[in-house]
């Protein structure tokens, strides 16, 4: 009897969020662990679709960062990041689109599984994201950085409670195709479709205070001393672009963000419908 009281508890402390975000657009970047390991994954998704459930609508995007260095491993080919994003020659650019589709079906084909509905949505196929060459393209190569979102598009697939599951491989004026960096994607789509809010899964439990130390989380942190952190180097490595992404959505409208472990049974379900979450929440300055 105890352990079924605890469950009504857990759902009576869920209900107000339920009822708060009921018909908001939560955007979800999807990537690393949570990928690869068949349980994590499962849970990731297993969330999402709750979300969908409950009247939440769920934007999925995914990186696939493990599978492309792998995919790498296998053709001899270098892995190089600067400043935490993936330096693309013209040549990796395909492999990278390749293995990006093959990640993206898998997630629709997962969702269906759980009895959910997912749209894949390829950008090079249905142009749902444009893109420029990233400022810094003479050190990255064919990184891109977003020029225009399609919003119409995106915003068709949420309505009958399909879950949009998009890759940040684009195309530009150009006509090439462009690496976008996961994390800046979600964060430029969000901001497109006016979601409420941003989260991140990442591998670790959010930000530390101090690195490699757990008990340093810090749980909620407002944007001007993000940057702080990020000049301190505090912040450093594959964490900046994500943190850059919240602040980038937070200044244009997006309500909250938050970067948590998605290696975590269930971290989204306990980030977004408990009262004290699991990871970091940045937040607008006061």
């Amino acid at each position: 009897m105890e352990k079924a009281i605890k469950k009504a508890d857990v759902l009576i402390e869920a209900l107000p969020y339920i009822k708060s975000y009921s018909g908001k657009i939560f955007v979800i970047k999807y990537g690393g662990s949570a990928l690869i390991n068949p349980e994590i994954k499962k849970g990731v998704l297993q969330d999402i679709v709750f979300m969908s459930y409950v009247g939440i609508r769920p934007i999925l995007v995914h990186g696939g960062g493990p599978f492309i260095n792998e995919e790498f491993r296998k053709l001899g080919k270098k892995v190089k990041f600067t400043e935490g994003l993936r330096v693309t020659t013209k040549d990796d650019i395909t492999v990278v689109d390749r293995v990006l589709s093959q990640v993206n079906e898998g997630i629709v084909n997962d969702i269906k599984k759980l009895g959910g509905r997912a749209l894949g949505m390829n950008t090079t196929k249905k142009n749902i994201i444009k893109a420029r060459p990233h400022k810094e393209s003479k050190i990255l190569g064919f990184v891109g950085e977003i020029d225009a979102v399609n919003v119409d598009t995106i915003r068709n697939a949420v309505r009958p409670r399909t879950i949009p599951v998009i890759s940040p491989v684009s195309i530009g004026e150009d006509n090439e195709l462009y690496n976008i960096n996961a994390d800046d994607a979600s964060s430029e789509i969000a901001i497109a479709l006016k979601a409420v809010k941003l989260v991140l899964l990442t591998d670790v439990k959010g930000i530390m205070r101090h690195k490699g130390d757990e008990s340093s989380l810090i749980s909620t942190l407002a944007m001007k001393d993000a940057d702080t952190l990020i000049a301190r180097k505090v912040i450093q490595s594959g964490m900046i672009p994500k943190v850059k992404a919240c602040m980038n959505a937070l200044r244009s409208g997006v309500s909250k963000t938050h970067i948590i472990d998605g290696r975590i049974p269930h971290s989204l379900l306990l980030e977004i419908f408990t009262d004290k979450g699991i990871g970091t929440e940045i937040l607008k300055d006061k």
